[in-house]
């Protein structure tokens, strides 16, 4: 006689077709970061980022992720090792919800923990070394993801034990990827063109906007998935989720219109990803009115917080922080409000409701969930890059000279072009790149490239936080003094 417990083949059908759906949110999460980059190289290198998370967190996934997240002994805080390699995780009712067997039930989280990553990332954009990079996934992924992931969503982590309502990810994928985001762009430090200058504008926005619609097409697995069912509770969660989006990208374009007196493609896209993050924790707790609430407060919220990086004076490229960061708080406490009792029920789930079902202390359980998830994200991240920047080899950042050679070679054309000045057409040529430190007046030779030429004397570029020099120049010292160049 088969002692497999029986499961439905349709619920299976839809939780494996949600894992795809969330699998393409990466290389998405991927175009939508290289659309934001500076240059041709570092969109690619975004793209591989992103990518590269799926293979670093699927092994340490198989290695003791998973065991750490929902091993079915864990205590209040992380999981143990007993299911370390996938030991014993086949056919078993999953922990989180019997009417899935384990096995489907891990290969759709291992999705939820390689985006995770691929999400904090985008703050850096250019500005790090990918063998590091690799090693802090791993680290980040194990000290970091799996504790919150334990305390949200496995039955016996604290979280989940105080009531704390987050449907799909809330605190454990967008506070934690947020708020690492933030410590990760602090440590990294500003760019060779900072996301806050004037003429910063993104490499391509229609990679970007490739990049929001996989995310966005991504998003109904996302979310709908979570409920490990095909019930009626799924199908609510992909109708606010589509919602919450709409109106989350009407609410950032008119706020930017307000702001700017413009439309652009890139309100649209950052406000649709921001209804998405907000309406994460709620989907399969509110129905389809507070979704709109939600939508808009969250649209606005993230659209403020976008322009608060300016005042930190920190670059986060892709608004990472204000997106997810503020996004996942700001939705995961109008889950406390707006949570009701018949959503959870469309699928046999009982819960107190929020604040709409006379349940107000639902509000400060997700304020406490909140707080303790975005303190730990931030901490332990911080903690981990600044260990590895002490440690040779493993530090994140591109050294300051690759990135001005990298800037050189970005805006060879236009150097090497022609600028037009009354009517009259000048021909240069830089070769020589020499950067001073502004307090020593040491100087240290970026990129030298000496082209003989009767025509063309060898000339030098000097970054824009270098004193003008003494000695007379072959023209004048502004022709030379690129306004776009990094300052060091």
């Amino acid at each position: 006689m088969d002692s497999t417990p029986q499961y439905d083949r349709g619920d299976i059908a839809w939780v494996l077709a949600s894992t795809a759906f969330v699998w393409l949110m990466i290389p998405g999460c991927g175009y939508f970061y290289s659309g934001c980059a500076r240059a041709a190289k570092n969109a690619l290198a975004m793209i591989m980022s992103s990518v590269l998370c799926i293979v670093v967190v699927s092994i340490q996934w198989y290695i003791w992720g998973y065991s750490l997240c929902f091993s079915k002994t864990a205590s209040f805080f992380i999981g143990n090792m007993d299911n370390a390699f996938l030991r014993n995780v086949l056919s078993a009712p999953s922990v989180s919800n019997p009417a899935v067997p384990d096995l489907i039930f891990m290969i759709f989280q291992c999705q939820f923990a390689a985006l995770t990553p691929s999400l904090a990332i985008g703050s850096a954009a250019d500005r790090v070394r990918l063998f590091p990079l690799v090693v802090f996934v791993f680290l980040w992924s194990t000290l970091v993801y799996d504790f919150i992931a334990c305390w949200t969503w496995n039955p016996h982590g604290w979280s989940a034990t105080i009531g704390v309502l987050d449907f799909a990810g809330g605190t454990p994928v967008h506070i934690t990827s947020g708020f690492a985001s933030l410590a990760y762009a602090l440590i990294i430090g500003r760019g060779a063109k900072s996301s806050h200058t004037r003429d910063y504008k993104p490499y391509s926005m229609p990679n970007v906007i490739l990049g929001t619609c996989f995310l966005w097409f991504g998003w109904f697995g996302f979310n709908g998935g979570s409920a490990l069912n095909g019930t009626m509770r799924a199908g609510m969660a992909v109708v606010v989720t589509n919602l919450s989006a709409a109106v989350a990208a009407v609410t950032w374009m008119g706020l930017d219109y307000l702001k700017f007196r413009r439309f652009s493609a890139l309100s649209f896209c950052s406000g649709a990803v921001a209804g998405l993050v907000a309406i994460t924790p709620a989907a399969g707790y509110v129905g389809i009115s507070p979704s709109v609430a939600i939508g808009f407060l969250g649209g606005a919220a993230c659209n403020g917080a976008a322009h608060f990086k300016n005042w930190l004076n920190f670059d986060d490229v892709a608004d990472v922080f204000a997106i997810h960061g503020v996004g996942g708080l700001v939705g995961s406490l109008l889950t406390g409000v707006f949570a009701e009792q018949y959503i959870a029920a469309l699928d046999g789930d009982v819960i107190q409701g929020g604040w709409m079902n006379g349940n107000w202390m639902q509000v400060p359980r997700q304020l406490a969930d909140c707080a303790a998830g975005a303190g730990w994200s931030f901490c332990v991240t911080y903690l981990i890059l600044l260990v590895m920047d002490r440690i040779p080899g493993l530090s994140l950042r591109v050294p300051r000279e690759e990135l001005i050679r990298q800037h050189a070679d970005d805006t060879k054309t236009a150097i090497s072009a022609y600028s037009q000045s009354k009517g009259r057409v000048t021909y240069y040529h830089v070769d020589r790149i020499i950067s001073i430190d502004p307090e020593t007046g040491e100087q240290h030779i970026v990129h030298d490239e000496f082209i003989e030429s009767q025509s063309s004397p060898r000339q030098t570029l000097l970054s824009a936080s270098s004193p003008a020099p003494t000695s007379p120049l072959p023209v004048p010292y502004e022709t030379y003094k690129m306004s776009n160049m990094p300052s060091y």
